[in-house]
């Protein structure tokens, strides 16, 4: 299949949804839990037996008696409640900034050591970049329409995706690699072998992670239920940018090198 074909296609789908989330970050920003803003922390028992766990980003004792007197309604027993700090403070949330960088630093030297390519390497780091726009984007969206918080977990699920997009996005690199070196001819075509050999094998490796992540977010207690979304976004959308984002990224920077060698 000449999957090459629809890159125009690809780049709006991605554009799509680069530009929502973007916008929503910029416009509205992200709706920030109490791991990063400090606030409440209470576990209900209710009538039916069931115990839940909730956090509230609240500050004045005028809020937190509101909060204990709307349980107290509900014949809520408090079994806890604590008023915590943020876990997450500046200081860590530079560290993290740093550590990302360094590591996609470290994977963009390893993919162009291990494909002795910049071009390889440049590509699965934008396919990447894309990937973590496209999560934080959507909770931003998430955030700001349905009160979405973005907490510890969050910060998990960004880091898991990302390690899934570049491992997927390596597995078809590698493909395009071996067959340029047995079969060669036209890179353009080498590019679509490499993706329908693949994309069988990459589809049915994220449907079994998909189908567990569904689950979770339909049966899923409340505490994890927003974990469990984050990483389907991201692993939606790594299976997406590996075929779709990093190879039309490689096959378009090849289509510019060879105008450039013929001019």
């Amino acid at each position: 299949m000449n999957w090459m074909k629809f890159r125009l296609l690809y780049l709006i789908i991605s554009l799509v949804f680069l530009v929502s989330g973007t916008f929503s970050l910029i416009k509205w920003g992200l709706n920030l839990g109490v791991d990063f803003t400090g606030g409440v922390v209470a576990e209900y028992k209710f009538t039916n037996g069931e115990i839940k766990t909730f956090k509230y980003p609240v500050k004045t004792n005028e809020e937190i008696d509101k909060i204990r007197l709307d349980f107290k309604n509900q014949g809520a027993t408090e079994l806890r409640f604590e008023t915590v700090g943020p876990s997450i403070g500046p200081e860590l949330i530079k560290k993290t900034v740093y550590a990302l960088i360094i590591g996609t630093s470290l994977i963009l030297c390893w993919i162009v050591i291990q494909f002795k390519s910049l071009k390889f390497g440049v590509s699965a780091t934008l396919a990447t970049l894309h990937d973590s726009i496209v999560l934080i984007g959507m909770f931003s969206i998430l955030g700001h329409f349905f009160k979405v918080e973005v907490d510890f977990l969050f910060v998990t699920a960004v880091l898991t995706s990302l390690s899934f997009s570049v491992h997927d996005t390596i597995v078809v690199y590698d493909r395009i690699r071996e067959k340029q070196k047995k079969e060669g001819g036209e890179f353009y075509n080498i590019a679509n072998r490499a993706l329908t050999e693949t994309m069988v094998r990459s589809l049915n490796n994220s449907f079994t992670i998909i189908f567990m992540l569904v689950s979770l977010v339909l049966l899923g207690g409340d505490t994890i239920r927003w974990f469990a979304v984050a990483l389907l976004i991201g692993t939606i959308s790594g299976t997406y940018s590996s075929p779709f984002v990093a190879v039309p990224i490689l096959v378009t920077w090849d289509d510019i090198q060879k105008k450039k060698w013929k001019k």
